[in-house]
């Protein structure tokens, strides 16, 4: 590949990788992102297949799925479902921590236990606040 074709395919690229990062994090439902992005990644790839050099068309058609199906696992949607899951194991460890040492009668275990359960709520809650309104965590910050 030549250097204007290599700056192209850049280019291209570049422009790929911003509408997407563009359109994911835009407040919008997660259906209504994926269209948009998927609609863009169609008319990236119309363009690509438009342009003479076939090195530079396949390059850029090839990154484009690639980015498409890496924007597909960073979902909002998807991260906080994950991000629920996550915590509620992290609070079912804690309280079953909590449980352990209630039943091994050590109050000195339990005092501290309880203050790791309750922070690990107090955590978990922060971040899912944050990931469902990124406007407010960030106001916050």
């Amino acid at each position: 590949m030549g250097k204007k074709g290599k700056t192209v395919a850049a280019i291209l690229g570049g422009a790929a990788i911003g509408a997407g990062l563009g359109i994911l994090f835009a407040p919008k439902s997660g259906k209504e992102t994926r269209a948009e992005l998927k609609a863009k990644m169609d008319d990236l790839i119309s363009k690509a297949k438009e342009i003479d050099m076939d090195d530079v068309r396949a390059y850029v058609v090839q990154k484009t799925e690639e980015i498409e199906a890496a924007l597909k696992d960073l979902d909002k949607e998807k991260v906080l479902k994950i991000a629920k899951k996550k915590a509620k194991d992290i609070q079912k460890a804690a309280t079953d921590l909590v449980n352990y040492v209630k039943e091994k009668g050590e109050p000195v275990l339990t005092d501290a236990a309880e203050a790791v359960r309750l922070k690990a709520i107090d955590v978990t809650k922060n971040v899912l606040e944050k990931l469902e309104n990124p406007k407010t965590a960030t106001k916050e910050a």
